[in-house]
């Protein structure tokens, strides 16, 4: 019967003619049809392909099937149609068909053994299609299902054997150290300036060997001066010093001040202090301290910061099975709000530290005050350790009246801070603009009235509204860290047993496994990866690199939203797959010709640098080359810092405070 015969936009005579062309042309026994559908006139051929006990029927339009549209079709004569048929359904045409399916079938039947699964699923289709298009494009429809397939079941299979490689319930067990060494922990929490560092501190250098643990390199080098110092038994302490970027190893060293990343799990020490507690909560740095609290390999692991990480504690000392001590401190100087705003650039007065969030506030604030004829020194986080110590340190010194900062002043450099005035309660988080938390505003407002220098400390705002929110925050009560979901981030040891039982090696699947594939019995221990660190993984991918390569070059410290930083990560990872050695040629006297930022972001390349040097010296060699550019930087930073102030100093003097009084 004619395909032709029940589709009413043809007329009997066309219908009636095609069913002779049928008839004439023996299409039927032949295994063709003739096919109206989807707008179209085409060639249906109909056959059986045989592979290895498995028979397929197939039903397709051959590469040349389409015969024309129904509009051109009817105006043909008959004749033409025949002579049209005729040449497309020749012997050879039949052929081609046969010899594509067959090939086709095998190709099919191979990839769905070798991935374990039923040939008949995917080529079953073959009789059933009611459709026009060619053979070859049902073809690759039918390989994208079996590739998909094949990519879902290996998922599924990774997943699992991720899964059954890495249980987090097992994570303090991988300090091998910690874990099988008795431990106690003593907890010293209380607000800033509550003497809590300094107890620990003193503990630290009267024990025999010891570790300290910062959450920054400023902290670490002051905790490092302060251990070489101490003369706990008469006799100077063997102190080391160890950061990301900076080694500085005393033979025979008792006792080592480092980065809370740099802690060394392998080497048992009698006291362990472990800075700035809170931050196990921190979304981007918290599992530093995870790996802190469960691997530090000593005696006894002091766990100072605010009191809001006292369930944490708790918790995290129940799981390990490690008895724990706490201590709750008060603070030792009082702490009030002022009762009015600053409101006047005029009452600001020696002793103030000017708080504002961003370089470009702080650097405008400066101005502004140093136009007024005080002296300023200045502190943000884009400043390098070194030259935030000297800002600190002439503030102390009384050589600048007032401190203008972003909150990088509320972690460490201990100054003499008699009142904390904030320009704004509002903070940049990354992605928008949001009020400050409680607990950001009272460490910030903690830093006033320093124990020892002031009777009591003082909290105010610039503006009406700033002030009253400051006097809200100061009120509320902060909520506690989460006492499970502790932050762990993968080790290269985890990323390679990923690899050896998945095979892959692209980074961002390894870390997407990581933190999406491995075991979480109960959520106490959670994986988390930085935003920053997939999105360099997906460029270190395109690039000839090791597993272990890429993990340690998305690792680096530097800023991918600075250009110039970026562009020198690029280099570096780029090097390296090529094995080239990257070596630091010294060029300081361009840094006359740059300008404050391009300084500071010099500064922050050279100490990336170094960072790398420690892990790949063969490499990256000009470590010594990239901390004495590093430290040449910084000092050029506070030179030019210092020559601003003074210029605005100058200006203010020779008349321009006129202009600042109608400003202010």
């Amino acid at each position: 019967m004619s395909n032709f015969r029940n589709d009413p936009s043809d007329n009997d005579s066309d219908t009636g003619d095609d069913a002779f062309l049928e008839q004439d042309l023996k299409l039927a026994e032949r295994g063709i049809a003739l096919v109206k559908m989807e707008g179209r006139v085409f060639l249906r051929f109909s056959g059986e392909v045989k592979y290895h006990g498995l028979r397929v029927r197939y039903a397709l339009v051959p590469a040349r099937g389409v015969l024309a549209k129904p509009s051109k079709w009817r105006k043909m004569d008959p004749l033409a149609r025949r002579d049209l048929i005729a040449e497309r359904t020749g012997d050879k045409a039949l052929a081609e068909l046969q010899m594509d399916a067959e090939e086709f079938v095998a190709e099919i039947a191979e990839q769905a053994d070798d991935a374990g699964f039923d040939p008949r699923v995917f080529l079953g289709v073959l009789d059933e299609l009611e459709t026009s298009e060619p053979a070859e494009y049902v073809f690759e429809r039918i390989r994208q299902r079996v590739e998909h397939a094949i990519e879902r079941d290996q998922e599924e299979r990774h997943a699992a054997r991720t899964k059954e490689s890495i249980n987090l319930a097992e994570y303090p067990e991988s300090f091998e150290v910690a874990s099988r060494m008795p431990r106690k922990f003593i907890a010293l929490l209380g607000p800033t300036n509550s003497g809590k560092t300094h107890r620990a501190m003193e503990a630290l250098a009267k024990a025999g060997s010891g570790v300290y643990l910062a959450p920054l390199r400023l902290l670490a080098l002051e905790n490092y001066e302060r251990l070489q110092a101490a003369r706990p038994h008469g006799e100077a302490l063997k102190v080391s010093l160890v950061t990301g970027e900076e080694r500085r190893i005393a033979e025979g060293s008792t006792h080592v001040a480092s980065t809370v990343e740099m802690l060394d799990t392998k080497k048992a020490v009698e006291v362990a202090v472990i800075d700035e507690i809170q931050m196990l909560a921190d979304r981007d740095r918290g599992a530093a301290w995870t790996a802190a609290v469960c691997g530090a390999p000593a005696s006894t692991v002091y766990l100072v910061g605010a009191p809001e990480a006292r369930r944490a504690i708790e918790a995290l000392a129940e799981r390990l099975e490690v008895p724990l001590e706490v201590h709750v401190l008060k603070r030792m100087a009082p702490l009030a709000m002022e009762p009015s705003p600053v409101r006047k650039l005029g009452n600001l007065r020696r002793g103030d530290a000017v708080i504002a969030f961003s370089r470009r506030e702080v650097l405008m604030w400066r101005d502004m005050i140093t136009e007024k004829g005080l002296s300023v020194a200045t502190v943000y986080g884009n400043l390098s350790p070194e030259v935030r110590r000297a800002q600190a340190e002439r503030f102390r010194e009384g050589q600048a009246d007032i401190v203008v900062g972003t909150d990088a002043l509320a972690m460490g450099l201990n100054m003499p801070i008699a009142r904390i005035v904030m320009t704004t309660a509002v903070k940049y988080n990354g992605y928008e603009e949001e009020e400050i938390s409680a607990a950001l505003a009272k460490q910030i407002a903690g830093r006033a009235g320093r124990y020892g220098v002031h009777e009591e400390g003082f909290v105010a705002g610039y503006d009406d509204d700033t002030h009253e929110v400051m006097r809200a925050l100061m009120k509320e009560k902060i909520a506690a860290i989460p006492a499970s979901g502790f932050a762990v981030a993968p080790s290269l040891e985890q990323l390679h047993r990923i690899a050896s039982v998945t095979g892959e090696t692209s980074l961002v699947k390894l870390l997407k496994r990581f933190v999406h594939n491995i075991d979480v019995p109960d959520g106490f221990f959670y994986p988390r990866i930085t935003e920053e660190q997939n999105e360099r993984a997906e460029w270190l991918d395109t690039l000839p690199l090791s597993v272990a390569e890429k993990f340690m070059l998305s690792l680096v410290p530097i800023s991918t939203k600075v250009p110039v930083l970026q562009s020198a990560w690029e280099h570096w990872s780029l090097s390296l797959a090529k094995k080239k050695i990257c070596k630091l040629q010294p060029h300081t006297q361009e840094l006359f010709f740059m300008n404050l930022q391009e300084v500071e972001d010099t500064c922050r390349m050279y100490s990336a640098y170094a960072w790398l040097g420690y892990r790949q010296p063969d490499f990256f060699p000009s470590i010594e080359e990239a901390q004495k550019l590093a430290r040449e930087a910084s000092e050029r930073v506070d030179s030019v810092l210092q020559q601003q102030n003074s210029a605005t100093r100058k200006r203010h003097a020779g008349g321009g405070g006129g202009k600042q009084k109608r400003r202010a």
